[in-house]
């Protein structure tokens, strides 16, 4: 078959997050220090980015090469949980953010990481079951006029997955509202403290929020038209607007490394160690804290 410009470019994008997530699983993973709560969730989202971007590759490949339903259904499933635990992996960093500053006395508790790993559970268990939902018989393949925007999952089934997405959109959406005020608030007690208002203070809560402004205006214009698009769409339409809301999506997982990963000092300090063991101890890095945006 002829090449779908469309699907190299989704083949391209994939690459492009398997390798930058692939960077940042290693650098967790090789270094001991970070095994904090807030790398772990940073683990878990670049995991599931570089298995969604595996996944494209695969996607692309078994289209070209192995033409078979089953095995695009396969491919499908895989993504759709991927893509998914991706999502439910920035929900987790967002509440984790929110009770670092709302609890930050008892933050660095057993009770902390307990709430972390059940989270982390919860998130990739219920993207797998999203994921074997149409490998299971929730599909098109036996009945075409089923078929939504992306075959072969069926209408009922993106409408479930979009529906998903609106309802972890809004609890992210409250929680930075809520994490805006505890930063507009901190920055106010702390200039009282000083019998002034400077002008740092309105400098880093100005800092701050814009920071929480451009995290979820970058979730939200990535995912948003897709998951619309999925629900208005009808599979009559020109493929050209499924891959044309589609990619932007990709874009997401390429970008959660660089704001959740390659900003973090610790991170960077460790990536020079991994990658050319030239590190030199006199140059100083601070740790970010969790609440750090």
């Amino acid at each position: 078959a002829a090449l779908n410009p469309w699907d190299v470019m989704l083949c391209v994008s994939g690459t492009a997050i398997a390798c930058e997530n692939a960077l940042v699983v290693a650098i967790i993973c090789y270094s001991p220090a970070l095994r904090t709560p807030m790398f772990v969730l940073v683990g878990s989202l670049a995991t599931a980015d570089l298995l969604a971007g595996l996944g494209l590759i695969l996607n692309f490949v078994f289209q070209y090469v192995i033409r078979s339903e089953t095995v695009s259904l396969l491919t499908v499933g895989f993504l759709v949980a991927s893509f998914a635990a991706s999502v439910s992996s920035l929900l987790a960093i967002t509440v984790d953010r929110y009770l670092s500053l709302y609890n930050a006395l008892t933050y660095y508790s057993e009770r902390t990481v307990l709430c972390i790993h059940t989270m982390l559970a919860g998130a990739w268990g219920v993207s797998l079951c999203l994921g074997l939902l149409p490998v299971l018989g929730w599909n098109c393949l036996h009945d075409r006029a089923a078929c939504s925007v992306v075959r072969p999952l069926t209408k009922s089934n993106v409408t479930l997955l979009s529906a998903s997405f609106f309802l972890i959109f809004l609890i992210m959406l409250h929680l930075y509202i809520e994490i805006c005020k505890i930063v507009c608030r901190h920055a106010h007690q702390i200039a009282l403290q000083q019998h002034f208002l400077t002008a740092s203070h309105y400098v880093t809560t100005k800092k701050g929020v814009s920071t929480l402004a451009i995290i979820l205006g970058t979730f939200g214009a990535s995912w948003l038209p897709f998951a619309i698009y999925c629900v208005v769409g009808d599979p009559d339409y020109p493929s050209v607007y499924t891959y044309a809301t589609l990619l932007p999506a990709t874009y997401n997982s390429m970008i959660n490394p660089i704001i959740y990963a390659y900003r973090n000092q610790e991170i960077q300090r460790s990536m020079w160690v991994l990658l050319c063991g030239c590190f030199q101890a006199k140059v100083s890095f601070r740790s970010r804290s969790p609440s750090d945006v």
